[in-house]
This record gives C-alpha cells, sequence and structure tokens, in this order.
C-alpha cells in the first residue's frame, strides 16, 4: 500500500480545518463525529510526535466510553462504526483494504463465518463494531480474537478495546506515514 506522506506534526495548529480533518482521515477513518472531537484538538494543542496526537485522541475517547451520557455514548459509537467490518465485501477505505488484505484468503466458509460473526458481535454489543489491530495475524486468529471478545459479554470493555485497537491502527499508519518512526 502506497501510504500518503503526514505533515509535520509540529505544523498541525497553522494547518486549515480541513487539512487537520484530512490527517483526523488518515489515521483513523474519514468520519464527521472524531472531526467534531478533535479538529480543533489538533489546532489548540502541540504535540511532540503522531504517537503523543493519537495518545491524545485516544482519552478523548475514552472520555466519551467512561461518561454516562447517552448523546456521548452515542457519539463514541458513530467513531468505532467508521471503522469497516472485517471481511466485509466492499471496504472504501485504502488503507483498511491493504490493512485486511490477508484476511481475504480463506475462501467462501470463512466469508461467512466472519459475516456471521460480525452480526452476532453487533446483536451481543448493539450500536458496536468489532474493532481489532489486524496486524499481520490470521484469519483464524481474528476469529477467535472475536469470539472471545463476544463471550466476555462486556460492552465497556469492548469500547475500550475498540478504542484500543483504533488507536494501535492509528500509530501503525503514522509510522507507516512517517517512514517508520511515528515518534516524529
Amino acid at each position: 500500500m502506497e501510504s500518503l506522506r503526514l505533515p509535520d506534526v509540529a505544523t498541525l495548529p497553522d494547518l486549515s480545518t480541513e487539512e487537520r480533518a484530512a490527517v483526523l482521515d488518515q489515521l483513523f477513518e474519514p468520519c464527521i463525529p472524531l472531526h467534531t472531537l478533535s479538529v480543533n484538538h489538533l489546532r489548540e494543542t502541540s504535540f511532540k510526535s503522531y504517537a503523543d496526537l493519537v495518545g491524545s485522541i485516544g482519552l478523548q475517547l475514552t472520555a466519551l466510553a467512561r461518561s454516562s451520557s447517552a448523546s456521548d455514548t452515542e457519539w463514541l459509537q458513530d467513531i468505532l462504526a467508521a471503522h469497516p467490518r472485517l471481511g466485509q465485501g466492499k471496504v472504501e477505505s485504502t488503507q483498511s483494504r491493504s490493512e485486511q488484505a490477508q484476511l481475504n484468503v480463506g475462501g467462501e466458509s470463512s466469508d461467512q463465518s466472519l459475516a456471521e460473526l460480525n452480526l452476532l458481535y453487533e446483536q451481543t454489543f448493539p450500536g458496536l463494531r468489532y474493532v481489532v489491530y489486524v496486524n499481520g495475524r490470521s484469519r483464524t486468529a481474528i476469529i477467535d480474537d472475536m469470539k472471545t471478545r463476544i463471550d466476555r459479554q462486556d460492552p465497556m470493555a469492548e469500547r475500550h478495546a475498540a478504542i484500543e485497537a483504533m488507536c494501535d491502527i492509528a500509530i501503525d499508519r503514522a509510522r507507516k506515514a512517517s517512514g517508520g518512526d511515528a515518534s516524529r
């Protein structure tokens, strides 16, 4: 996958709103609710690295997860739902498509298994989408992880696991777009 270059993290406060939103889109997924939450944060906060930026966004997402407000829960769920379902036939995001590429091996029965598990996950955790940092793991390993998380039956733990996965994905994307170093 050809990754886009990220601007120097020190220049983020000087970028336009649209350019800061594009940085968020590159690190996470295109998502208006994430823009609403974090675009101004990128203007108002100085970061030493993209890893620091991702950690800061993770704290914003965790605050939403811990909130007792139904609107905050819905807001977080909208952000988490920006990630495509694993094994979904059509994935809009070039980065997600590339990251999920090794999951596309395994035949029709594996596709059906992932589709069924996505459905079961979303029935078990209404409003949530299964998000995981694939990181080269096999389809079997991902399916096992999904089953474990479904069996856990803990919506709050799932919100936190999804946030952690989103941040791990974002740091990996920053590393790739920064020539292998997300600490810049």
